[in-house]
């Protein structure tokens, strides 16, 4: 315990220094995030992604990096079906890209069960950085033979 009130400032401030930090990000988990594979993409995620440095969330299975938030993971997501968005692949993995709300953009794997879905603010974050970064991580995650194709040359 403090015995004088500069002690007392002093820790003070040290605890107002640790509650400064960025808050936990509040999150909502997939319908599958209790997936056992889910856990292994989440004890993978790295501590920084394109220079922005992992938060806490509150959600199984999810990820944050950057204050504010400018990249969002959650893995545990019902797969994708074919569809006419986008598709790219990055380190061997596939992933949808949605860009109706651009410069924010809605990335999801394809291909790949469970799968991962991440926003990411492209105004604050390169997605190309993001997806080289995040690809290294649920590359883990199983195929189930459907890669992507070019809607040019799809039957």
């Amino acid at each position: 315990m403090p015995r004088s009130p500069a002690a007392l400032v002093l820790l003070l401030a040290g605890l107002v220094a640790l509650t400064g930090c960025a808050s936990t990000v509040s999150l909502q988990p997939a319908d599958d995030a209790n997936d056992p594979t889910c856990a292994d993409v989440t004890v993978r995620l790295p501590a920084l992604v394109d220079g922005e440095e992992r938060r806490w969330t509150d959600a199984q299975a999810t990820g944050a990096w950057g204050d504010p938030a400018s990249i969002i993971l959650s893995c545990g997501v019902t797969p994708p079906g074919p569809t006419t968005l986008p598709c790219q692949s990055v380190n061997g993995v596939d992933w949808i890209i949605d860009e109706s709300e651009a410069p924010r953009y809605r990335v999801t794997t394809f291909g790949r069960t469970p799968a991962v879905e991440v926003y990411l603010d492209n105004d604050l974050v390169s997605s190309a950085a993001v997806l080289d970064t995040l690809s290294r991580v649920v590359s883990i995650l199983p195929t189930d033979g459907s890669a992507c194709t070019d809607a040019e040359t799809a039957p």
